[in-house]
């Protein structure tokens, strides 16, 4: 029988709770569906009460570097926000809410219809055209979101017959498309372009090759080494593939992202992105060659068969596009401000030297990361935990997201706490 593997946490009273994915692992093999549900509902109950809190808190407000949240115990409060990906202060942004408010009068709510048939608004239009002016590239196509953008890049792109060669930190909704393909797919270890380069060598397809890398990692915020892995892709005529969700806004002289930031320019790469990072709203998109977008728009089964983003939503990253470019200072003041947090936390261990607006702390394999998340959550501090099954038991980490309208209070305030939390659980030994 398969090893079932299970997690075991201390509750704060010298006594051990079960949270049992192993029955949510077993139940997605042999049980029925109904059983499947009553199973998971069971492995619920192992959780404690005062641990409970620590996911689908509510937001009670705009996202800002303070936010009012009321999370799942009913505790209602102001917390430093340092779990959003509201990168460049966006998200209410007071131009930016302006115009917003212009658009939805002109445009109303919503289209109600996908992009071919109904759905090709003017706001999309002069979207695309100033996403293409940010990336370097002749056209531009956009998604409802950016996992659809992925799926639709690689079920629309590419073909059984193709080889994708991945990062193996490569976005859930990547492998995702992979699976909706049926297509065949090889990972190579983290950045690694000794491993990257052998693969192409040894791998010789019936189809074409790919290489699909992200610009900025979501849950370490590293880099992509992006001059080697554009060399290579050009040496054995590759596609490369690029994700640059978490650099778009943030990498770059002006924000164009991770390829600019190498001083690479465009040639038949293929860029995706998301509005849901610097842009602070929902949706995503492509750039690339003129004939790769009208290629796409009919191939897509994403594109072609789901809605289109509401007038208002681009909107929303039009007015973020003007922000950029009459207030540089923010992206300036984002890289400031996580400059100063990795000088100051590199010693509790970060997962890697951090290049976008992304911490990554480690937590030891024997820490109760529920505990100290739990302990987060009460100083005030709002950020993300990522556990077990997500990453594995010795790669657990507390994913911090940095803003460009955090002030030096908020980060000493963070650093405070965080010195607290990992003398309480580790007896001061960082």
């Amino acid at each position: 029988m398969e090893h079932l593997r299970t997690i075991e946490t201390d509750n704060g009273d010298n006594h051990s709770s079960r949270i049992d994915y192993s029955s949510v692992i077993k139940a997605g093999v042999k049980l029925g569906f109904r059983d499947r549900l009553a199973n998971f509902s069971e492995s619920l109950k192992y959780q404690n009460k005062e641990e409970q809190h620590l996911y689908f808190r509510a937001i009670d407000s705009s996202t800002d570097r303070i936010t009012k949240v009321v999370d799942n115990s009913g505790k209602y409060r102001e917390m430093l926000m340092f779990g959003s990906n509201n990168y460049l202060g966006l998200a209410n942004h007071p131009y930016v809410i302006q115009k917003v408010s212009e658009v939805i009068r002109e445009f109303g709510a919503g289209i109600a219809g996908p992009p071919l048939l109904n759905g090709y608004s003017k706001p999309m239009v002069e979207l695309e055209k100033r996403l293409s002016a940010l990336k370097g590239t002749e056209s531009t196509l956009i998604f409802s979101s950016g996992y659809n953008a992925n799926l639709g890049l690689v079920t629309g792109a590419c073909i059984r017959h193709d080889l994708i060669i991945a990062d193996e930190y490569s976005h859930a909704s990547f492998f995702d498309g992979i699976k909706l393909l049926k297509g065949k797919c090889i990972t190579f270890k983290h950045n690694d372009v000794k491993e990257l380069e052998t693969l192409l060598a040894e791998n010789h397809p019936e189809g074409d090759v790919f290489i699909a890398v992200e610009g900025i990692y979501s849950m370490d915020g590293d880099v992509a080494p992006l001059d080697a892995i554009s060399a290579l892709a050009k040496k054995y005529d590759a596609t490369l593939l690029l994700d640059d969700a978490h650099g778009t806004g943030v990498l770059g002289e002006k924000g164009e992202g991770t390829l600019h930031a190498f001083h690479i320019d465009w040639s038949d790469e293929v860029i995706l992105g998301t509005f849901s990072k610097s842009f602070a709203v929902n949706g995503g998109f492509i750039s690339g060659s003129e004939e790769l977008v009208n290629y796409l728009r009919f191939m897509a089964r994403p594109y072609m068969f789901s809605a289109s983003l509401p007038p208002v939503t681009i909107a929303a990253v039009l007015a973020g596009f003007d922000v950029m470019e009459k207030e540089p200072w923010r992206r300036k003041r984002l890289h400031e401000n996580v400059r100063y947090l990795t000088e100051k936390l590199e010693r509790f261990g970060l997962a890697a030297e951090p290049k976008g607006g992304i911490i990554a702390l480690s937590v030891p394999s024997f820490a109760n990361i529920r505990k100290m998340a739990s302990q987060f959550n009460d100083a005030g501090i709002f950020l993300n935990a990522i556990e077990f099954p997500a990453v594995p038991f010795n790669k657990q980490r507390f994913r911090i997201s940095v803003s460009a309208n955090h002030i030096q209070a908020d980060l000493d305030r963070l650093i405070t706490v965080i010195e607290e939390i990992w003398y309480n659980n580790f007896n001061n030994t960082f």
